[in-house]
C-alpha cells in the first residue's frame, strides 16, 4: 500500500501533502497516523525553519471517514484500545501544534472536520478563495474534538465558536479571513504558493528567535487548552455511540 504522506524540501522549508487519491481526502486511520508519524520526524530535523501541510488538490480534507469500518467497528478491540484509537486524533494535532517550526496549512476546495482540527494545530492557515470552512461534528452527534475546541474559542471567541458548531453552516473563504480562521486567500489552484512564500519570509528569520516567539504565543494563547479539551476524546467516545449518533452518522454519510 503506498503512503499518503508525501514530502518536498525547499531550501529550508518542507513541503508535506497527504493525499488519499480519493474520498475527498477524509481521514481513516492510516492518515492519521503517517501525518503524526511525519510530524515526529519533522520535529527533530533542526535544519528545517518552515513547513508546509497541505491536502489534496480537490480538498484539504472533508473531515473523518464516515464510511471507514475501522473508525467505528469497535466491537473486538478493549477498552484500552477503544481508547487509544479515540485519541489518536489529539495526538496527531499537539504534535503538528507541538512542531518547533513555523507551520502553515495550505487548503483547496474544503476544510472540514477533523481537516478544520489540524488546520488550526498550526500557526496559519491560508485558503483558496472558492474553498470553504465546514463543521459539522454537532450534525453528527458529535463533540468537537481533537483539541479543536479551545483552539477555535481562542482564535474568533465564544460566541462565533458556538456558531460555527451548533449551526454546522458552510464558512466561505471571505467569512473566514474576516473572523481570523484563515491568515491569507489565495486564487483557486495557489494556496500551496502563498504559503510558500510566507514560509519562506518566516525561514529567513534568526531560527531561535523565532522558535522562541511561537512558543511563548502558544504558552499565552493555549495557557488553558489542555485543561478545557483534556477529555474531549472520551466525550466524543460516549456521545458518538448513542443510538441518535449513529443514526445522523448514516444519513450524513449518505449526502457525502
Amino acid at each position: 500500500m503506498e503512503d499518503y504522506v508525501t514530502l518536498e524540501r525547499s531550501d529550508d522549508v518542507m513541503i508535506v501533502r497527504f493525499d488519499r487519491q480519493g474520498a475527498l481526502n477524509a481521514f481513516d486511520q492510516k492518515m492519521i497516523t503517517e501525518l503524526t508519524d511525519t510530524a515526529k520526524l519533522l520535529a527533530e530535523d533542526l535544519t528545517l525553519r518552515s513547513v508546509v501541510l497541505t491536502g489534496a488538490s480537490a480538498a484539504f480534507s472533508s473531515g473523518i471517514d464516515l464510511k471507514d469500518a475501522q473508525n467505528w467497528e469497535l466491537e473486538a478491540m478493549s477498552d484500552l484500545e477503544i481508547r487509544r484509537r479515540f485519541y489518536r486524533g489529539v495526538r496527531l494535532c499537539q504534535a503538528w501544534e507541538d512542531l518547533p517550526q513555523i507551520t502553515i496549512a495550505a487548503a483547496e476546495g474544503m476544510m472540514v472536520g477533523a481537516g478544520c482540527a489540524l488546520g488550526l494545530a498550526c500557526d496559519w492557515r491560508v485558503l483558496a478563495s472558492d474553498a470553504y470552512l465546514f463543521v459539522p461534528e454537532v450534525q453528527v452527534g458529535l463533540n468537537l474534538q481533537w483539541g479543536a475546541l479551545p483552539r477555535l474559542v481562542t482564535l474568533v471567541g465564544p460566541a462565533r465558536a458556538k456558531e460555527i458548531c451548533l449551526l454546522g453552516e458552510k464558512m466561505s473563504s471571505d467569512q473566514a479571513l474576516d473572523w481570523g480562521l484563515v491568515s491569507r486567500l489565495a486564487e483557486p489552484g495557489r494556496s500551496v504558493e502563498v504559503a510558500l512564500g510566507l514560509a519562506q519570509r518566516c525561514a529567513a528569520n534568526p531560527p531561535i528567535a523565532s522558535a522562541m516567539v511561537k512558543e511563548a504565543v502558544n504558552a499565552i494563547a493555549g495557557a488553558l487548552h489542555k485543561v478545557s479539551s483534556y477529555a474531549d476524546a472520551d466525550q466524543s467516545q460516549l456521545s458518538g455511540t448513542n443510538q441518535t449518533a449513529a443514526a445522523a452518522r448514516r444519513r450524513f454519510a449518505d449526502r457525502k
